[in-house]
């Protein structure tokens, strides 16, 4: 009889991810993936399988460990291979200037009577006040959060106007992205492209540190976009973190949500 017992609990691992719902996989593929730099994972929610991305510079002991991952899971969990490599979409000298570096103002907010811009955390840890391209004072990094999050305030303490659009978009409201959503970004480098929400509650392992809970779109973006604004018409739905590819042959991108944000501040759109 305890024979029995013991045969029966033991399971392949496969047939035990099979039964698994797609969150308990991501869960366990996340342990097992650790933070290998240059890899992501998302849960896809209309197939309810774990999709894993490496970028080209997993190779060797890397891709063995992402492969060693996720090989027990059969069909239920997708290693996908991406061009590039995904990295902060940071780079020197953009619309908003700082420690040597460019970044996006994403979109403007307001709280406590003071107002702000939202931009990435990965930029407010690069620099503590910000400029205009021009070199006019907008004001200092307010708030922080890299990695794990990431994102930023700056405060506006300058004589730069700040009001309440994105481009020629008006932005009254702020939401959470759902899969299949048509959306916008509007970069400093790249300016305005659309396309598509992939997936929700993406982790993705830059080597600068490991950031959860991103929106992946294909939307392209390039070095400078880096806080860009995320939206679907007049609501603001993220910010930039990073990505991979550019706006020639395209690749894909992971924004923070906004929702976040804003709760963490106590802001509010305008």
């Amino acid at each position: 009889m305890i024979a029995l017992v013991a045969a029966a609990l033991l399971v392949p691992a496969a047939a035990r991810a099979d039964t698994a719902s797609g969150e308990t996989r991501a869960r366990q593929v996340a342990r097992a993936l650790g933070a290998v730099p240059g890899t992501a994972w998302l849960l896809d929610p209309r197939a309810d399988t774990v999709v894993v991305l490496a970028d080209r510079t997993v190779t060797g002991a890397r891709l063995d460990r992402v492969e060693a991952a996720t090989r027990p899971y059969g069909d239920a969990v997708r290693l996908r291979r991406i061009d590039g490599v995904l990295g902060l979409r940071l780079s020197g000298g953009d619309p908003v200037t700082g420690g040597g570096y460019r970044c996006t103002a994403g979109a403007n907010v307001t709280g406590g009577g003071a107002y702000y811009f939202v931009t990435a955390g990965h930029c407010g840890t690069a620099a503590s006040t910000w400029y205009t391209l021009g070199g006019a004072l907008i004001g200092p990094t307010a708030g922080t959060s890299f990695p794990g999050n990431d994102y930023s305030i700056v405060r506006y303490t300058g004589n730069v106007s700040h009001d309440g659009t994105v481009g020629q978009q008006d932005i009254t409201g702020a939401g959470g992205a759902y899969v299949g959503e048509h959306v916008c970004m509007r970069g400093g480098t790249t300016g305005v492209h659309c396309g598509t929400v992939l997936a929700l509650n993406a982790s993705v392992n830059y080597a600068e540190g490991t950031v959860n809970g991103l929106i992946e779109t294909n939307v392209c973006a390039e070095p400078g976009d880096s806080g860009g604004a995320l939206y679907d018409g007049s609501t603001l739905l993220g910010i930039l973190s990073g990505g991979t590819g550019d706006c020639t042959s395209g690749g894909v991108t992971f924004f923070q949500p906004i929702i976040e944000i804003l709760n963490a501040y106590g802001l509010t759109v305008y």
